[in-house]
């Protein structure tokens, strides 16, 4: 029995000894901090890009003070109007032949037919100001309540047909493969409803106050507006596969998915390039400008300062290194 209890309390010490010696995990390294000034702008455009920009008819089309404004993805043309009443608010939609404008002050929503920019409105409000709209499927989704409603909206009638009940406080939609993704405040989800039958099909926990939300590069990804994270969520699976840190602030701004990585843009931090492939930021650019980010045109679109807007190459972008 002696010899038994001298084995077991050898094996006992060499576990522990090897469990202390092993060593603990590296934080990711930081990413490279770069000076947006480096960066060679292939356009120049005289406006300030708001956060939410769509693509349309050929356009990149954003919000402005005074209505809305859009920039020829050809020949980098700016072109001013229509004009809103009620300044736009969160981030449009395009979609069903329009590009569909948030007037939050005005519980309303502009419907701008995209080739002649004809405006007619949806009475409709939004719940939340930095919130979004989608389209999908012949309709149109706004989160309108902050009770936790989101309504489904015929385009022709431009009344609601149906009414999905998700968390409270719901901010942003994105919607993919008939599928709509709804950010909530209210319990730190994000919702998943399927579009054909308006019902939830999975409600997934994220970091606190998620807000802007988007889908590219095999994932939906989130941002928490309350750690200043990016919730990264495999939609085959619904389960949440990684959450990156990406520094104070960012939480608030805005965020883009193409040309192979994830942007994001606040005020006072320009651009942040996310890598899905390892799941870190890897390239954090200072200057002025930040807090609107846009991939368009095979081009990475930010505001570079109070009044304008850079087109970038993605490319030359992920190739500069701290010198």
């Amino acid at each position: 029995m002696r010899a038994c209890c001298l084995v077991v309390a050898a094996v006992i010490t060499l576990d522990l000894a090897a469990f202390a010696q092993e060593p603990a995990a590296k934080p990711p390294r930081p990413p490279d901090e770069l000076a947006l000034a480096r960066a060679k702008a292939d356009a120049t455009v005289a406006a300030r890009l708001s956060p939410g920009a769509v693509v349309s008819e050929g356009a990149l089309w954003f919000g402005t003070p005074a209505g809305v404004s859009r920039v020829d993805g050809t020949s980098n043309a700016l072109t001013a109007g229509p004009g809103l009443d009620g300044t736009p608010c969160g981030t449009l939609a395009a979609g069903l032949g329009a590009v569909w404008v948030p007037r939050c002050g005005a519980a309303l929503l502009a419907r701008v037919e995209a080739k002649t920019a004809a405006v007619t409105t949806v009475a409709l409000p939004l719940a939340d100001a930095a919130g979004s709209v989608a389209t999908g499927i012949g309709s149109l989704w706004v989160a309108s309540a902050a009770s936790g409603v989101v309504s489904r909206v015929d385009p022709d009638t431009r009344e609601p047909v149906a009414e999905v009940h998700v968390a409270a406080a719901p901010s942003s939609v994105a919607f993919e493969n008939a599928v709509l993704w709804v950010t909530s405040a209210t319990g730190n989800v994000v919702t998943r409803v399927d579009a054909h039958t308006n019902t939830v099909v999975e409600t997934i926990a994220v970091g606190p106050r998620p807000g802007r939300i988007a889908i590219g590069e095999g994932a939906v990804w989130v941002v928490n507006r309350g750690d200043h994270s990016v919730t990264r969520i495999d939609p085959a699976t619904n389960k949440v596969v990684a959450t990156i840190a990406v520094g104070h602030g960012v939480g608030e701004g805005d965020i883009a998915v193409g040309a192979g990585s994830v942007w994001l843009s606040a005020p006072g931090t320009p651009l942040i390039r996310l890598d899905p492939a390892t799941n870190r930021a890897v390239q954090r650019f200072t200057g002025e400008g930040g807090g609107a980010v846009a991939v368009a045109f095979g081009s990475v679109w930010v505001a570079a300062g109070p009044a304008v807007t850079w087109r970038l190459d993605p490319v030359l972008l992920a190739a500069l290194r701290h010198e």
